[in-house]
């Protein structure tokens, strides 16, 4: 009976010491009641047994130890939270800056330029007289590819690709300076030339002297200075006897090493035996730089079968019919009316 007395008294002084610390007051009460059940209670708690006072003490250790484990799992799922957050900023702000971790990429006139000019000397062969008309092919197909030109509507009556007018299809800037003066040119000519009288008239080979301000001058050097800033080429002058030239070697072998393994496997490793299979600027780089005169700079370092084999395939796609393939799905006309100005 004296045990569950002791019990019952310490239960109200645990109760009483709870209130008495929610409102702010001193961890003892005043009232002499609660103190003597205070002294009371003590004295009985040294009576108990051991058993029921180790039980006392495990329950208490228990709680406690329930309580930090609780503290430890918060602060580690704080921690982790944190550095949850962390890894997902700095994946933002390697999101905000992707030109870094991509390579330097290339327009069709650069990749082209770039194909025909010796690594060393930094210029293109004097006796190629086809560059310049395959760099202006370039700016057309670059600007369907990007969604500025297309051809006008066939009509009732087909037209062939040859005789459909170029019409511009969007004027927002392209970010090229170069491109950028020939869609102004194609957008404020009326009426509207065709793919072959653009060619002929960018690049100067016009017989009426009222067109010669289509001409686009020192297309070639402009190209080179573009492929400067991006940290291919450098510049440097040479002596010629008679004159000084501006001369760009190459000084990023890499991306001119990539550009030919592209272009290599196009016809080699990975042939699809199906022009509308094909990347349609990879179709286009193939197709103008034969016109231009520069594909066999990509085939030198072949091996004589593979070169056969290479030389075998750019036949076949320079043999296909461009008013036949400009007809079927996904394709691009004003690419295949490129190619028909350069292969009739």
């Amino acid at each position: 009976m004296d045990k569950f007395r002791a019990i019952f008294i310490r239960r109200r002084h645990i109760r009483l010491y709870s209130c008495g610390r929610s409102q702010g007051r001193s961890s003892i009460p005043h009232d002499k009641g609660t103190q003597v059940a205070l002294i009371t209670s003590q004295n009985t708690r040294a009576n108990l047994p051991a058993d029921m006072t180790s039980l006392t003490q495990r329950s208490s250790g228990l709680v406690q130890r329930r309580t930090e484990a609780s503290r430890n799992a918060g602060d580690k799922d704080h921690l982790s939270g944190e550095e949850d957050h962390k890894p997902r900023r700095s994946e933002e702000q390697d999101g905000d800056d992707p030109g870094d971790a991509k390579e330097t990429r290339l327009t069709l006139m650069e990749e082209v330029l770039l194909l025909g000019l010796k690594d060393r000397e930094g210029y293109t062969s004097f006796w190629n007289d086809c560059i310049s008309s395959g760099l202006r092919g370039c700016m057309l197909i670059e600007l369907a590819l990007r969604g500025r030109l297309q051809l006008e509507a066939c009509g009732m009556r087909r037209k062939g690709l040859l005789a459909r007018k170029v019409i511009c299809k969007s004027d927002a800037p392209t970010g090229d300076v170069l491109l950028d003066e020939a869609l102004k040119h194609i957008k404020d000519t009326q009426p509207p030339e065709t793919v072959q009288s653009w060619i002929e008239l960018l690049s100067g080979e016009t017989w009426n002297p009222l067109k010669l301000h289509y001409q686009l001058r020192n297309v070639r050097e402009r190209l080179a200075k573009n492929l400067v800033e991006k940290g291919v080429l450098t510049t440097e002058k040479q002596n010629f006897l008679l004159f000084d030239m501006t001369t760009h070697p190459l000084t990023n072998s890499n991306i001119k090493q990539r550009l030919i393994k592209k272009v290599q496997e196009a016809v080699l490793d990975k042939w699809v035996n199906d022009p509308h299979r094909m990347d349609k600027r990879l179709l286009a780089l193939i197709f103008l730089a034969h016109s231009s005169d520069v594909l066999e700079n990509a085939f030198a370092p072949l091996l004589d079968d593979q070169y056969d084999l290479a030389m075998k395939r750019v036949r076949q796609l320079l043999e296909l019919e461009p008013e036949g393939e400009s007809m079927k799905a996904n394709t691009n006309e004003l690419l295949w009316a490129v190619v028909a100005a350069f292969t009739k």
